[in-house]
């Protein structure tokens, strides 16, 4: 059976309705929305072949049709028009959001998940900047007790690392100005993957015993630094949604396991990308998943998502998605002329 015009526009008005609602279509209801152009007959018609074809359920026998899985992969594939504008008063919503924000790396990723998922409505995550050749670019090394030291890294996209190591037999002023050079002789600009256990170990032999653990810890932010972290913001508001009764346990437990976010979240170089639950390891009916990835220079590069439900509006969240995700690219790399300048990131030297 062709998936003509007018189911199209049958489904399509489904999916938008439901968004709202979130209760099941009937034809009636269907009939009103086309301006009673179609007659209820017909609508009845209509939505037994979009069942036939899979693309709608019917909950209960003599309820309204809801869209399956398959008939919002069909919309999102073919249907869904993401090329509207942000209207004027969320875009000026968002400038003022960002002007707002301390754009230094890690505190302008949580601001801006924090204020997505207010304006959204939904669940939100946004990932820190990584690339294949991210690095250390400066450690240093700080005395904050006597038996104790912070090993601070800055990384080549501007963010900060800090590790707290353990010395057992105490650490001056001196030894500590005398690590922080020896790290950034040997661990500066060096890609995690090539630091290799040998090279350690060198490097650890050169040094007394009792500083080893300063050394191990500059090596844990080095290979921590090629990961980006996640940061979530609403993760209330998956309670609001009646398709993910029984599943919110399971979706914190994904968004919490850093690792495992980063590749749930993980957008296309172009474009924004819907991943339907019925899609994910493990399967999570009734969860969607909208990301879109964010610029920031020198092959740099994030992910900005919304975690919600199936009947997400779709049409509506692509536009706000998108324009933080242009914010985060420009704040990252220091581009707003209306925020203190963040480093951008300018690869090796």
């Amino acid at each position: 059976m062709a998936m003509d015009e007018r189911k199209q526009r049958v489904l399509r008005a489904i999916v938008s309705l439901y968004s709202v609602e979130g209760e099941p279509v009937g034809s009636s209801v269907l009939a009103n929305y086309f301006d009673m152009a179609v007659s209820s007959a017909t609508l009845r018609n209509e939505m037994a072949a979009l069942t036939r074809l899979g693309l709608l359920e019917q909950p209960h026998t003599s309820a309204g049709r809801v869209p399956s899985a398959k008939g919002y992969r069909y919309y999102i594939d073919h249907l869904l028009d993401d090329s509207q504008p942000l209207d004027r008063v969320a875009r000026a919503r968002v400038d003022s959001v960002f002007a707002s924000l301390d754009h230094e790396p890690d505190r302008l990723a949580q601001g801006a998940v924090k204020a997505l998922a207010q304006m959204s409505g939904y669940t939100a995550a946004v990932s820190t900047p990584c690339a294949d050749d991210l690095c250390i670019a400066h450690f240093e090394v700080v005395q904050v007790g006597r038996n104790a030291a912070a090993i601070l890294a800055v990384t080549s996209a501007g963010y900060v690392r800090t590790r707290v190591a353990r010395v057992r037999d105490g650490l001056t002023r001196e030894k500590a100005s005398q690590l922080a050079a020896l790290l950034n002789r040997n661990l500066t600009f060096v890609a995690a993957v090539d630091l290799s256990r040998r090279a350690l170990a060198d490097l650890c032999s050169q040094i007394e015993p009792a500083l080893v653990p300063v050394v191990s810890a500059a090596a844990a932010i080095l290979q921590e630094s090629a990961n980006p972290r996640v940061y979530l913001g609403g993760e209330p508001f998956l309670l609001n949604w009646p398709q993910l009764e029984g599943k919110v346990q399971t979706v914190l437990t994904l968004l919490n396991d850093e690792a495992a976010a980063a590749r749930l979240i993980a957008a296309p170089a172009e474009g924004t990308s819907v991943l339907l639950g019925e899609d994910m390891d493990p399967r999570i009916p009734g969860l969607s998943v909208v990301s879109c990835r964010y610029l920031v220079g020198g092959g740099l590069y994030g992910s900005v998502a919304l975690v919600g439900p199936t009947r997400m509006p779709f049409s509506k969240v692509i536009p706000l998605l998108e324009a933080f995700a242009d914010e985060l690219g420009e704040g990252m790399a220091g581009k707003r002329k209306d925020a203190p300048q963040a480093a951008p990131y300018r690869g090796r030297p």
